[in-house]
């Protein structure tokens, strides 16, 4: 049986690519609606009440009043906003964390942040496991390609080719942080220090660890074999021990659509120090292609259909 989906805010990057890997896929039909009736809230409340499946991608506010528009009972919701993503009654979109059929029985389900998929991806899994600490004051770098900001971001980097770094959230409170902290199983938030590069795509996630003054950490080998195993088996999420042969980790303008999210954890010779790297698109793992992975496990049909692998 085809499954109706009505993108709320499909005119957008991540709308758009939700779309292109649904193309050509006959188990779902898209509900669409024209420019004229893109914004009108009769037409919207219509879409999504047909919709077996509505995906919100939205502003935050946007996507809320999406969710009060639903009359029914039978209307599930993939929210790609930061709305729902620690509100009760969600359930958190991160399958190889949260449990696919948790995400799979799910009636609402917050996408996660792009960003945050890394973080928690690296640390939930040390953490439930007593490998590091719960109450650590972890920090993170990371930096991203400019589609994660909208529109107004890819037009100032597209329009300014002069730039070359963009650091923000400089005021702290980043609206990642409460994820971040909530799925990695975290007691104290992390320091989140994110920016932009003049890429359109792409993202690198980074939590620099010193072991030997962590109380209770395990030394690097310890944590890649604890990550390893955790994600065995996964045709999404890989892990790999030590740095790239070359001894670098590159972002490429002219890099593809990718679904995929890479894991790295590099110890220090003496073990003691350790730096967890995640890599991943944001417009991918990070947003569109996460997104239509849940899709999937909604639909009881296999979770990498239509994703870029």
């Amino acid at each position: 049986m085809t499954m109706l989906v009505f993108i709320d805010g499909a005119a957008g990057t991540t709308g758009l690519e939700i779309a292109d890997r649904l193309a050509g896929r006959d188990e779902f039909a898209l509900i669409t609606l024209d420019e004229t009736r893109r914004k009108d809230q009769g037409a919207r409340a219509e879409a999504i009440n047909a919709a077996d499946v509505v995906i919100l991608c939205l502003p935050d506010d946007a996507a809320r009043d999406s969710v009060a528009m639903i009359a029914n009972d039978r209307t599930r919701v993939i929210d790609a906003s930061t709305a729902h993503r620690v509100a009760e009654g969600w359930t958190y979109g991160l399958p190889e964390v949260i449990g696919r059929e948790v995400v799979a029985n799910a009636r609402r389900v917050a996408n996660p942040g792009c960003y945050p998929t890394g973080f928690i991806a690296l640390l939930a899994p040390l953490v439930r496991a007593g490998l590091v600490p719960a109450n650590w004051p972890y920090v993170v770098h990371a930096v991203s390609g400019y589609s994660g900001g909208g529109k107004a971001l890819i037009a100032r980097f597209e329009d300014d080719t002069d730039i070359a770094w963009r650091g923000y959230g400089l005021a702290f409170g980043h609206k990642h942080v409460p994820e971040m902290a909530a799925y990695a199983g975290l007691t104290v938030a992390p320091l989140f220090s994110p920016a932009v590069v003049p890429a359109l795509r792409g993202m690198v996630v980074e939590v620099p660890l010193s072991l030997e003054g962590m109380p209770g950490a395990a030394m690097a080998a310890e944590l890649y074999a604890a990550l390893a195993a955790f994600y065995a088996g996964s045709p999404i999420v890989s892990v790999h021990e030590g740095a790239p042969a070359d001894g670098e980790f590159l972002m490429r303008r002219s890099a593809p659509a990718w679904d995929g999210l890479a894991l790295h954890v590099i110890g220090s010779a003496d073990g003691t120090q350790a730096r967890l790297v995640a890599r991943l698109d944001n417009l991918g793992k990070g947003a569109s292609g996460a997104a239509v992975q849940t899709l999937n496990l909604m639909a009881g049909l296999d979770e990498t259909a239509g994703l870029a692998l």
